[in-house]
């Protein structure tokens, strides 16, 4: 059975009183059931840093002897599966308004730590596989992610993991580097086209590992030894010969780590994976990556009917990096463009020029530049816009000192948005004494959420917007039409099959009486709900009044 996740509306309740006192009666009208599709093209999607959101577990915070003195926050830091899990069990992420997570690769790291010129730095990013087919003990267990999804998916939140099939951990004394005809270790990119982006390692010592081989190759010994020694070698195989076996595909580097990634899918049921380093891999394995993950998702949703949540398919999320909405479907390496969105690969791409736009356009520019690209290049497609990120060193506002504009533009635009953890809570970009993008990936200040007014009054104002986003596709996957320029309201429509949704939004308002005009949106007796000041007013004469100290309006039907 399908779980659906329903916003119910109480029409009226009619209280009816026989004339006969002794036998007075009342009847109540069937609430109407409005189903909220979930949509990823409007999602409110919370990415974090595994190790460094929320430490649940402190009994799994040093593993395999990772006690060597790092770069400052170049080491783990105790953040864990049962972090995340806590927390969605307390309410954060649904009074967030969040409903998908994104979190970093969970998969076991490297044992050993690497300086690369900042310091030692352990994998606490999850960024540097040793084993994809089994979860890191400092992040947690399977129980654990099972625990997640589950809490996670009652609460309607979907699950993002993420993958990594372009390269391998750094070789340190404890992690030997993998065979030659799995990795290439002697030419790094330089990046001035195609071939320069692809066929080389990303950084030294940063094993590349061979996407484009069709050879096959052996288990890379170091894992036939490690599996042999945790006694699952003979599953391992036989799963893998079933793998090969049924697909058809040569036992070349790429096709075992798809299994391995897929893996998560049939077993835990997570939603989707973003794909890391996407540009420095040919094209043609994301389209085969595509079809192991639709296969996943297919098996785990005929074996586990009762878990599924609705018919949207397995998200895939790409990060090329540098892709910008405005060069449309095509990412252009200087000497070639490659279209990662069709054949089908991605279904969204991480926009990296969206912290661009929001510094450049106000708010009504900002708004219909999306909606046109959206509704036009991308129509069909998504968007992932964001302003904070764990490895972009040039965020919209590093020194947070905008965190309502940044919640405006990130949480109202068209398109999917991606709430970096600590984004809704100032949680400070600048960190003395660290190098690189480790100032971007300190632990989340729950202190300060818990003590800081100001800390609480910067939560309240994206709970809001982020509430209303969850509740509303229409305002990420929505079109978008200016009502007036001064004071600056607009309103968002969105219409799939019998369901249709619509809002009105005023920004930079004036405090005290608001006079609206809705005429174009709703009609005159409609019961209109500003989500933000909590007010409700009927509308008259195509007008309602809001009177609040805000500067904000987020009109809904009630």
């Amino acid at each position: 059975m399908k779980k659906l996740f329903l916003f119910t509306i109480i029409l009226v309740t009619l209280s009816c009183k026989n004339k006969d006192t002794e036998n007075q009666t009342a009847t109540v009208e069937t609430p109407e059931v409005v189903e909220i599709p979930f949509i990823w093209e409007a999602a409110n999607l919370y990415f974090l840093l595994t190790d460094r959101f929320n430490n649940g577990d402190t009994s799994n915070d040093v593993n395999f002897d990772r006690t060597l003195e790092t770069g400052k926050l170049r080491g783990f830091k105790g953040g864990d599966i049962k972090g995340i899990t806590q927390k969605v069990k307390e309410g954060y992420f649904t009074d967030l308004g969040i409903n998908a997570i994104w979190m970093t690769p969970i998969v076991e790291q490297i044992h050993g730590g690497t300086d690369e010129g900042t310091g030692v730095s352990y994998g606490f990013h999850g960024y540097w596989a040793k084993d994809w087919t089994k979860i890191d003990p400092n992040f947690g267990t399977k129980e654990d992610l099972h625990a997640l999804v589950k809490e996670a998916h009652a609460r309607g939140i979907r699950i993002v993991l993420d993958a990594v099939i372009n390269h391998t951990g750094p070789v340190t004394e404890k992690d030997p580097v993998w065979p030659e005809e799995w990795v290439r270790t002697d030419k790094q990119c330089s990046y001035e086209d195609y071939e320069n982006t692809i066929s080389c390692t990303l950084v030294a010592n940063l094993p590349d590992i061979r996407t484009e081989s069709n050879n096959n190759v052996e288990l890379p010994p170091q894992l036939v030894e490690k599996w042999k020694a945790e006694g699952r070698y003979e599953q391992e195989v036989k799963e893998l010969n079933e793998f090969f076996e049924r697909t058809g595909h040569p036992r070349a580097p790429r096709f075992y780590i798809m299994k391995w990634l897929t893996d998560y899918i049939t077993e835990f049921g997570v939603d989707g994976y973003r794909v890391d380093t996407v540009k420095h891999v040919e094209e043609y394995v994301w389209e085969e990556f595509k079809v192991e993950c639709d296969y996943a998702f297919a098996q785990y949703k005929k074996q586990n009917p009762e878990k599924v949540l609705d018919d949207n398919p397995f998200y895939l999320l790409g990060e090329v990096y540098n892709y910008g909405v405005s060069s449309g479907q095509e990412f252009d390496f200087g000497d070639r463009k490659v279209n990662y969105f069709n054949p089908p690969s991605f279904q969204s791409l991480i926009n990296f020029e969206f912290k661009y736009n929001s510094k450049d356009k106000n708010y009504e520019e900002l708004f219909k530049h999306y909606n046109t690209i959206l509704n036009d290049e991308l129509k069909g497609f998504g968007t992932v816009n964001y302003l904070s990120s764990h490895d972009d060193g040039r965020p919209f506002d590093a020194q947070r000192k905008k965190p309502f504009e940044t919640a405006n533009k990130l949480l109202l635009s068209p398109g999917t948005s991606q709430v970096y953890y600590g984004d809704e809570s100032s949680r400070s970009l600048i960190v003395e004494g660290t190098e690189g993008d480790a100032t971007l990936r300190s632990m989340m200040n729950w202190d300060s959420i818990a003590k800081r007014q100001h800390t609480k009054d910067v939560l309240t104002h994206w709970q809001k917007l982020g509430q209303f986003r969850a509740k509303h596709p229409a305002i990420g996957a929505g079109k978008h039409q200016m009502i007036t320029a001064s004071p600056y309201y607009f309103y968002r429509s969105y219409q799939k099959g019998n369901y249709k949704d619509l809002v009105v939004v005023g920004l930079d308002l004036k405090q005290g009486e608001k006079i609206i005009d809705v005429s174009k949106v709703f009609e005159d007796g409609d019961t209109l709900h500003d989500a933000y000041s909590g007010q409700t007013q009927v509308v008259e004469k195509g007008t309602i009044t809001i009177q609040s100290p805000f500067e904000i309006v987020l009109l809904e039907k009630k």
